[in-house]
């Protein structure tokens, strides 16, 4: 029977042989292939998803000037969106979660492009505050401002203070109850407290204006000139696409958190 002691601050940590570990690991391996068996079978039923064709003109501001949907696709035929927390009352920059997130996407976009995928963020602050953000972060992905414009409402990732009072908001594909106590959710914060709040003073803003907007992604094709919604997905759906969590779910002490831990990456240095 493998040892029970302590590991380097870890307690209770099995300590076994080369034997009983691989033994181990390979019970755990055919869990991981079966999960990955399930994950092709969920891939393959977004893909089988009906299009919904959009039938609205958005306009966006980007680094060519003012452009319509089908320009953001960029000659490709499949544009993914991440709709990045950064409203227009913002005043310290992007949310830092979703900020935590975009640090990968440079990395990705060259690969996506040369497979005629599109990779792109849109949030509502006006298209200035985006481009010094993105020069501040270093960060060279396409990122468009929607200000001014119904895309984010109509895509469920931006609302308004009389959805919040009123209990009208629609998020994530289910109703949220009605606010609270100065305009802040319960159901997303502890009174006011936790990651939310602290998102929110991160973003130089309270907590119910930086909670009207919301993270999420859309998938999108462009077919014969016409434009198709074929996917989106929002809150714990976003967590495939949060690399510094896939990584930490294979450390020794998985994510190992209490709360919000995480900076954006220049404010490390800063505490």
């Amino acid at each position: 029977m493998p040892k029970i002691k302590t590991v380097h601050g870890i307690e209770n940590r099995k300590v076994a042989s080369q034997k009983e570990w691989l033994a181990a690991r390979l019970e755990l391996l055919e869990a991981e292939k079966e999960l990955t068996r399930r994950s092709d079978e969920l891939a393959r039923r977004r893909q089988e998803l009906p299009w919904v064709r959009i039938e609205k003109e958005y306009r966006f501001e980007t680094d060519e000037g003012e452009v319509s949907f089908a320009d953001l696709f960029k000659g490709r035929s499949q544009l993914l969106i991440y709709h990045f927390m950064f409203g227009p009352e913002y005043k310290a920059g992007g949310c830092a979660t979703c900020s935590s997130i975009a640090d990968g996407f440079d990395g990705f976009v060259v690969h996506l492009a040369h497979h005629d995928v599109t990779l792109a963020a849109v949030s509502r602050a006006p298209f200035a505050k985006l481009q010094a953000y993105k020069q501040r972060m270093g960060w060279s992905f396409p990122w468009a401002s929607s200000l001014g414009g119904d895309f984010n409402f109509d895509f469920n990732v931006s609302l308004t203070e009389k959805q919040q009072l009123e209990g009208t908001v629609e998020y994530n594909y289910q109703r949220e109850a009605a606010w609270t106590t100065q305009g802040i959710s319960d159901s997303l914060t502890k009174q006011g407290e936790g990651p939310v709040a602290e998102n929110a003073a991160m973003a130089g803003t309270d907590v119910a204006t930086y909670t009207r907007e919301r993270p999420g992604m859309s998938a999108f094709v462009l077919e014969d000139g016409v434009v198709y919604h074929t996917y989106s997905a929002y809150s714990r759906g976003l967590d495939g696409l949060w690399g510094m969590y896939q990584w930490l779910d294979r450390a020794p002490k998985g994510r190992n958190e209490t709360g919000m831990w995480w900076r954006r990456h220049d404010e490390y240095d800063r505490e």
